[in-house]
Order: C-alpha cells, then sequence, then structure tokens
C-alpha cells in the first residue's frame, strides 16, 4: 500500500511546484473514511469500539470547532493488516496549534500506522472542560504509486556558492493529487523567509524509506479533506534517508505561506521530519539533508542559519518553556528553531530539539568529517 521509488541521479534538483510545471509520477487518489466517537453522558470521555475497517495506513481524530482542542488524552490502536496484531495503545497529538485560516475542523497530528484493517479509539478529558463537540475518527488510505523519478535540472534563484540547492522530491514525484487542493499558492507578505521551524510529523518511526511518499500523501489527504486546508501545512518534509521533499506548492525556491507554526507562518519556513523524535534521534541522514535544505533555502534571502531572526507574532501565544507574548510584540528566535520554541508545543521532539545546534552549524558552513549527500 502506498509505495513509491524515488531515485536520484546526481546534480541538484530541479525546482519543483512551479505553476505548470509536471512531474515525472502520476497523481495518486486517496480514500477516506470517518467514523463518530461516541461521547459519555457526562462528557468526561468519548471512544469507539474496536471494529474491522477497509485499509487504511493513516489516522486522526477531528472535532467540529477548528479553534478547539482537548483538554485530555486521545489514543488509538490498530491491527495491522499484514500481521493481524493489535497494536499498542498510542498517543495522539493534540497540541500542535490551531491549523490554517478557514479551516473546516479541527484535529490531532495525523499519523502513520502501516496497512491496517482494525480500528479503536478512546479520548479522556483532564479536568472539567468538555470535550469537544463532534468527535470523529478520520482514516485516510493513500493510495499505490507506481515507481517515481525525482527530476533535476538548472536551479532557480540561487544563493552563496556554499549554499548549493540539494535534490528536492517534487509534488508530482511522491504523487500528489493537485486536484484536492486547486487554490493558487499564497507567498510571505514581506516577500522573504526570514526563518526556517523544525518539526517532527509524529508517525510512527518504522514506515520504510519506500513508504515515505505514502506517508506525505496521508499527511496531505489529512490536511486538505478532513481539516480543510487549503494544501499541506509543511513546505518542506524530510525522511529518514534523507530524501527531502516539496512539501506546499508555489516553489521551493519562492517564499511560499505555510500553515505549520501558528503565529508566526507570515515570516518563516516550515521543514517536518517524518516520524516521532521525542526519545529517538533522527539519523544522520535526515539531519544531514534537513541543514542542507536550510542553509540553501535561508540563503536565498540572506539569512543567517546560525544567527538570530526577529520575528513579529502575529498573535498571543507561549513557548513550551513558558515564554509568553502578545500580538505584534517581537521575539528574537534561532533563524533554525524547534515548533516549540514559538507554540506551547513538545515538537519537534526532545531528541530532534536536541540535533539544532547541529543542524545550525552545518547549515552555516561545511564542517570538517561533515559529507553532504
Amino acid at each position: 500500500m502506498g509505495v513509491a521509488v524515488l531515485a536520484f541521479r546526481g546534480g541538484t534538483g530541479q525546482p519543483a511546484g512551479h505553476p505548470g510545471d509536471e512531474g515525472e509520477g502520476d497523481p495518486v487518489r486517496t480514500h477516506s473514511r470517518t467514523v463518530p466517537l461516541t461521547t459519555a453522558a457526562d462528557g468526561a470521555a468519548a471512544a469507539l469500539g474496536s471494529r474491522d475497517t477497509p485499509p487504511f495506513s493513516v489516522l486522526g481524530v477531528t472535532w467540529a470547532q477548528p479553534s478547539a482542542s482537548p483538554a485530555g488524552t486521545v489514543e488509538v490502536r490498530t491491527r495491522s493488516a499484514v500481521t493481524r496484531v493489535w497494536s499498542h495503545w498510542r498517543t495522539l497529538d493534540a497540541d500542535s496549534g490551531p491549523g490554517e485560516q478557514g479551516a473546516d475542523r479541527g484535529g490531532t497530528d495525523p499519523v502513520w500506522v502501516g496497512e491496517s484493517d482494525g480500528v479503536e479509539a478512546r479520548v479522556s478529558r483532564e479536568g472539567t472542560a468538555p470535550l469537544p463537540a463532534g468527535l470523529r475518527l478520520d482514516m485516510i488510505d493513500p493510495g499505490t504509486a507506481v515507481s517515481t523519478r525525482a527530476r533535476r535540472g538548472p536551479g532557480g534563484r540561487t544563493a552563496a556558492p556554499s549554499a548549493e540547492r540539494p535534490p528536492i522530491a517534487s509534488r508530482a514525484d511522491w504523487g500528489a493529487d493537485e486536484s484536492i487542493s486547486p487554490e493558487a499558492p499564497a507567498y510571505l507578505p514581506g516577500g522573504k523567509v526570514g526563518a526556517a521551524v523544525v518539526h517532527h510529523t509524529v508517525d510512527s518511526n518504522d514506515y520504510t524509506c519506500d513508504q515515505a511518499p505514502a506517508v506525505i500523501r496521508g499527511v496531505y489527504a489529512y490536511h486538505v479533506k478532513q481539516l480543510g486546508w487549503k494544501d499541506i501545512g509543511y513546505n518542506f518534509l524530510v525522511d529518514k534517508c534523507g530524501t527531502l521533499y516539496e512539501g506546499r506548492k508555489g516553489g521551493v525556491d519562492r517564499p511560499v505561506l505555510g500553515a505549520h507554526a501558528y503565529g508566526f507562518n507570515s515570516e518563516t519556513t516550515g521543514i517536518a521530519v517524518l516520524g516521532t523524535h521525542t526519545d529517538t534521534a533522527p539519523p544522520k541522514e535526515a539531519v544531514t539533508a534537513l541543514a542542507r535544505l536550510a542553509g540553501w533555502k535561508l540563503g536565498l534571502d540572506g539569512a543567517d542559519p546560525a544567527g538570530q531572526a526577529a520575528l513579529t507574532a502575529g498573535a498571543d501565544g507561549k513557548s513550551y518553556s513558558g515564554a509568553s507574548w502578545k500580538k505584534g510584540d517581537e521575539l528574537a528566535l534561532p533563524v533554525i528553531h524547534g515548533h516549540r520554541d514559538s507554540y506551547n508545543t513538545q515538537c519537534p521532539g526532545d531528541a530532534l530539539y536536541g540535533q539544532l545546534a547541529t543542524i545550525r552549524s552545518q547549515a552555516a558552513g561545511k564542517e570538517a568529517g561533515i559529507v553532504l549527500p
């Protein structure tokens, strides 16, 4: 289910995602299914009993009001369609922040669970606040892609020679179905990327690199079809093998407005590493690829990857460490920083957050002993 093979043939990659560009891969249709959760009479919990389902590989729990979130715990377990074994209970991240303006629903982060045909879910509140209305389980079959090949060619805008553009798999390469997100891309109001925000997607780390395009299609479908966003929220994604992927459409060398860092989308680009990196550090290949991408992307607009950025908050907020601010305040943040620095979330996980100093150093210039792919 959802397997694609991407092969790079050298070179620095082609700018992907410009209007009119066509990749070598064909669009892959995704299929989604929803099942409402039953909320207890006292509003303290909601659940979906274990049941058989059509095949799916990505899921999340959503609710009716985009600005709401469950003050409690959201858990799921799934049954493998291959082994027929039920997984352990998995906690979904419901604290990643409000979604895109104009969204239809709120929801947890989507999670890759592998090919599955059974599911169970439960939500429990903490304190006395009621659970959000309209709780439901959303399951996505990301479809199956034929083998694709990322194209290469001359770059668009270029940064300093030391920040050569890395190969980036286009949306066509991972099988994006452009028919589900027909709106034209939007761009940063100031025209420049001032900082890069690092995320993890909170997916399973058990995906294979050949499955990464299917994981991305699942995130894309969840953001657009289930939550009602315009497009996938992240500007770029990175898999465990160090392959880079174009996220939101509009051109990888252009300042595309994403939906990944509440209050700071208008000045930043979002780079997400596939997987959960709370306790498990991403592989060296992923870290190096992320650094190479950040160095090139930030260099296009003259931002120093090892420096500080002055960012204006677009909304009241609070960081994971407890710092707070009001809309319009100017914050001094590292040019490459974690999502938790600008929102009260664990993202990108302790293990990846601990790699940010290395990522900044590598992005700012070649280090002795560092071999870039």
